[in-house]
């Protein structure tokens, strides 16, 4: 509990700090201010944030544009009990309130525990596409999902939402330049094409040399960013009953992958830094029909094509550093090389009845069907001198088909009752070069049942009873290299080849309420989440054979309770306040592992869930201070905690602060922003094993590595809108 103390004292320091700078003794008397109305779309009907019985956290355009965010992971930090690991070029793999995918290694994984939805398009997997230009809002689903979006989302879901065709035409110029030879170059056309015709298009470069010096080639650009993301969107209306829609979305990232320094710095001494590249195409489309006052059907199809690439310099030095430097066993020239092309169709019919708003003793619902066929074609290299030359390849398939209903009814004017059910059918199948092959299917369910209570016409609470499955299947690193392990780890691996499938059981309450006239907004959820073969990622280290084995372990339960808090506060027309919170209590029953430091396996009770720090918190202030002229100032951080299970090194606690500045007159727009404006190093993602071979520092000796955040980064941006 000292963890919720200290986050809230943060909070309300702050919170009375910029109040005490900025609100005028008369700030009370002026026209009372009131908090815009934030509609949430990833449910199957467009609802408002307040009469959504979830915890949900919906960041606008706005504070898209006030961070300069590229990216997903330069506004995640906003929202409580979400955190995120690189292992990449961006952070991409969530976690929510502790649960989720930390890196993706060897197996291939197509359910990630934390979804990603652009506009009814599932990019799950490939997250690195997270990009935010030209993006109405992000919202942040916390828990199991598992009506909508079954096993998609296990733990939670990120729906991103671009701008949707404008009846008028409009269209918007940008480009933006910041330290690390940052540049940005955009264009958005929006507009009618005749009378029943609309269309957007948005495009935009992004590029920086990233925040990585290599000494051992002396460039500073090869952890870069270079990306191109385009997006079309059609939207076609012939009658008052229909509408259809067509979207293509095309993303194309030659990023580098250069972020590992023996010195645990921004400083790398590789001499084949690496590459993080993904070209998706991706398109989708839906159509909405009315068939009577108070029925409608729906249908979405897409399909999508990812080719991702990734390397990196395995021993992480070169031998200009073992010249300098007495090192033990001089250094290996081995990389390591993943190849992965994705394909995947899906479809998602449903059929909606019942009125847009209920009464007393009216009722509504949806019944869907879905598929979901994917395809991997997996090639991997480890071409090395002190281990020879290693390849394999291999095709990974899944088929998802789920029959999904929900019924909400109205017991009352203030009391409604939501109940729904997913019955999902997971199928798999596996080969690789090696001659292992394996195959897999399950029968899934999801549920979630929900009570919503309106205490008056600004105040309702909640309570939420949600179960989300997500498949078990095969171990593939481990099962095809168990032949080459030596007989203690066969031995061990032997009851890990295959891992069973995740059951989480959710309870969530929550309070959601406006007061003041509106200049107030509190939303509040607690929650308690049990897991059933908690599947958790795990790594040990066979010496003797040389090998590192990654797998899922599912031997084990484990639980997680807390608490979300997001506020808003209109101090007065000019200032608005701002609070998000989140507390996380995480415990591992039990998980065997090998630990590095005593060359032997060992068994930890109670430990913490990977990447599940005690606190978040982002507080902060928006200032009005002329039409033209308005601030924004931020401080946002975490706690401590764990990055694995197989040793005890922990990414440390971090605080930084943001600002920005936007200036606007007529059809021009400027925003000058700054992120970490304390230059503090933050870890995004950590290992642990012996990699220098520098006698001077304690050759090949276990140490923890941490891959480095954003350092200062600020720059200038410039909309012209036309």
């Amino acid at each position: 509990m000292s963890t919720i103390r200290t986050t809230a004292q943060r909070g309300a320091a702050l919170a009375a700090a910029l109040a005490a700078l900025h609100t005028p003794h008369a700030a009370m008397a002026d026209a009372a201010p009131t908090l815009e109305e934030i509609v949430v779309t990833a449910s199957y009907r467009d609802t408002s944030l307040r009469d959504t019985p979830a915890s949900i956290s919906v960041m606008s355009s706005e504070l898209i544009t006030e961070r300069a965010a590229q990216h997903l992971e330069n506004i995640l930090n906003a929202a409580p009990n979400v955190t995120f690991a690189s292992a990449a070029s961006r952070s991409r793999f969530v976690q929510v309130r502790g649960i989720g995918d930390l890196e993706q290694y060897y197996d291939p994984k197509y359910y990630p525990s934390v979804g990603l939805m652009l506009d009814e398009l599932e990019l799950g997997d490939s997250a690195n596409a997270g990009m935010l230009f030209d993006v109405a809002q992000v919202e942040v689903l916390r828990g199991p999902q598992g009506t909508r979006y079954g096993s998609s989302a296990h733990a939670g879901m990120i729906n991103i939402r671009s701008k949707r065709p404008t009846e008028h035409f409009e269209g918007e110029l940008s480009g933006g330049v910041g330290n690390y030879d940052s540049y940005n170059l955009g264009l958005v056309l929006s507009g009618p094409l005749g009378d029943t015709l609309r269309s957007r298009v948005a495009v935009q470069q992004n590029r920086s040399d990233g925040y990585i010096d290599n000494k051992a080639l002396g460039r500073d650009d090869s952890n870069d960013f270079d990306e191109l993301t385009a997006r079309g969107r059609l939207l076609w209306t012939p009658t008052d009953n229909a509408d259809y829609e067509l979207s293509a979305f095309y993303f194309d990232a030659d990023n580098g992958h250069d972020a590992w320094s023996v010195d645990n710095n921004r400083n790398t001494y590789t001499d084949q830094p690496g590459h993080d590249s993904q070209e998706t195409v991706a398109v989708s489309g839906s159509g909405n029909w009315v068939l009577g006052d108070a029925l409608r059907a729906e249908a979405v199809l897409s399909y999508i094509d990812t080719d991702l690439s990734q390397s990196y310099d395995v021993d992480w030095v070169s031998a200009a550093l073992c010249t300098e430097y007495t090192c033990s066993g001089g250094y290996d020239t081995a990389r390591e090389i993943f190849h992965r092309d994705r394909e995947r169709a899906v479809a998602d019919l449903r059929l909606l009845g019942g009125p847009s708003t209920l009464a007393a003793g009216e009722g509504r619902y949806v019944l869907g069907l879905y598929a979901n066929h994917s395809d991997e074609d997996f090639d991997y290299a480890y071409p090395s001198v002190w281990y020879g030359d290693f390849s394999s390849s291999s095709d990974y398939q899944t088929d998802r088909y789920a029959l999904y209903g929900e019924y909400e009814y109205a017991l009352g004017e203030r009391l409604t009752l939501t109940g729904g059910l997913r019955y999902e059918r997971f199928e798999d199948d596996y080969d690789n070069s090696n001659g292992f092959d394996s195959d897999n299917s399950e029968d899934l369910w999801n549920a979630e049942l929900s009570a919503k209570y309106d205490l008056d016409d600004d105040s309702m609470v909640y309570i939420t009873l949600a179960r989300g499955a997500k498949p078990g299947g095969v171990n593939t690193n481990a099962s095809a290299n168990e032949p080459f392990m030596s007989p203690l780890f066969q031995d061990y691996i032997a009851d890990n080849l295959v891992f069973d499938d995740e059951t989480l059981l959710s309870t969530e309450v929550g309070l959601k309420t406006q007061q003041l006239d509106g200049r107030l907004s509190l939303n509040l959820a607690l929650f308690y989440a049990d897991r059933d073969n908690a599947q958790l990622e795990n790594w040990m280290w066979d010496g003797d054979a040389g090998l590192w084995i990654g797998y899922l372990d599912s031997s084990s339960d484990a639980t997680s309770y807390g608490a979300e808090l997001e506020a808003r506060f209109a101090a007065t027309e000019n200032i608005e306040l701002f609070a998000n919170l989140g507390w996380l209590e995480t415990e591992v029953d039990s998980i065997d592992t090998f630990d590095l430091d005593v060359n032997d396996f060992v068994t930890r009770d109670g430990r913490d869930q990977a990447k599940s720090p005690n606190y978040q918190y982002n507080v902060g202030t928006r200032i009005t201070f002329t039409d033209a002229l308005s601030a924004r100032l931020e401080v946002e951080g975490q706690d401590d905690s764990y990055f694995g299970y197989y040793h005890n090194g922990q990414l440390d606690s971090y605080d930084l602060v943001n600002a920005s500045l936007q200036w606007s007159a007529g059809a021009f727009a400027v925003t000058l922003w700054g992120r970490n404006l304390g230059d503090e190093d933050y870890a995004v993602h950590g290992l642990y094993f012996a990699v220098d071979p520098r006698d001077e520092v304690g050759a090949w000796s276990n140490n923890t590595y941490t891959q480095l955040g954003e350092p200062r980064t600020y720059g200038l941006e410039v909309r012209y809108a036309f």
